[in-house]
């Protein structure tokens, strides 16, 4: 459904995007996720049309869209800020893409109102159809921009941080909401995001961005548990990292070492990450791991977040599930041995 090729754009001396291809089939949630400046948002407004690359192609259900405007390509797009008509009503704004079709193309007013009425049902807003902008919540204003988006009935539906505004508990209640709406209706949907948790979430396909460029594009298992390079490992969620060398078949770092198949007699650097999750904490050296102490530990509903000093002074993030912290029953200060169960290394070599 939506195909980019060899796309490139370049602001003066910043390279936004370098070379970017993808496809996203019909019917696919896809979130494009990273850090400020990655180039997300630029690419999503190359797709829809309000920006065009220097280089490169874009095609929309099979047909090349790359000279075409947004008004020529049939995506709708919801913004982070809502960019609703303050002087008009719910309705009005639902039904404002509509009513600025060209005569030719343009619904009849019947059609229109009915049309309206079925997304303003759909975002469950039917009853406010009234009222202005002003006189809803964030979350509804949220919903109403996307009614507006599907009015028009897109091919394809983009959305850039549209919940950035909204705090945490409403923020959770539309991610919901809206991968419900996406399964129901079978809309093509890309999401840009920098939360992490947001996209893994809500979306089919992953695809993580770093300085222009694409790093990782998988579903959110791959990204979380088969990071692609160290960014990812690091961007994506907690993780603890430890420096190290491979030798002789051997990643060793410190007292830990874990096997990793390298060339007979080579030797280069190594980084481990191992998620908190990821690692074992036991009362006894069962090797293969080290001696921490507890710093910290804080309860998070059925698992318990511990903080532990390792042997160099660095801190180690470990999460276990409240049963066995009970059975632990350390102490703040005590001593225990942690070993990972999990750890995948990237080597590096020798500068």
């Amino acid at each position: 459904m939506i195909d980019v090729r060899n796309v490139t754009r370049s602001f003066g001396a910043f390279h936004a995007i370098r070379n970017i291809s993808l496809s996203v089939p019909k019917g696919q949630f896809l979130a494009l996720l990273g850090p400020s400046g990655s180039g997300k948002t630029t690419l999503l407004r190359i797709i829809a049309g309000l920006d065009r690359a220097d280089q490169g192609a874009v095609f929309i259900g099979g047909r090349d869209a790359t000279a075409e405007g947004a008004r020529g390509r049939n995506v709708g797009f919801v913004f982070q800020h809502y960019a609703l008509f303050r002087h008009m009503s719910v309705f009005e704004n639902v039904a404002f893409g509509m009513r600025v079709k060209p005569r030719a193309t343009r619904p009849s007013e019947a059609r229109i109102r009915a049309r309206v009425d079925e997304l303003l049902r759909l975002v469950q807003l039917d009853f406010l159809a009234g009222r202005l902008p002003s006189q809803l919540s964030g979350g509804q204003r949220q919903r109403v921009a996307l009614a507006r988006a599907l009015a028009v009935e897109p091919a394809v539906l983009l959305l850039d941080e549209p919940f950035g505004a909204l705090d945490a508990k409403v923020r959770q209640e539309l991610r919901t909401w809206l991968r419900r709406l996406h399964d129901e209706i079978g809309l093509t949907s890309v999401f840009v995001t920098h939360d992490q948790e947001e996209a893994l979430e809500l979306a089919d396909r992953v695809v993580v961005f770093n300085g222009g460029v694409i790093e990782q594009d998988g579903t959110p298992a791959e990204v979380v548990d088969h990071p692609a390079s160290p960014f990812v490992a690091t961007f994506i969620g907690r993780v603890n990292v430890f420096h190290g060398r491979i030798e002789s078949g051997k990643a060793r770092f410190g007292a830990l070492e874990v096997d990793h198949p390298t060339p007979e007699h080579s030797e280069m650097r190594a980084e481990g990450y191992t998620r908190p999750h990821e690692l074992d904490v036991t009362r006894e050296d069962v090797g293969g791991g080290l001696w921490a102490t507890l710093a910290h530990a804080s309860p998070a509903g059925a698992f318990v977040k511990m903080d532990l000093t390792g042997p160099d002074g660095k801190l180690l993030h470990v999460e276990i599930a409240r049963e066995q912290f009970d059975e632990l029953a350390v102490l703040q200060g005590e001593r225990v041995y942690v070993r990972p169960r999990r750890m995948r290394v990237f080597a590096r070599a020798e500068e």
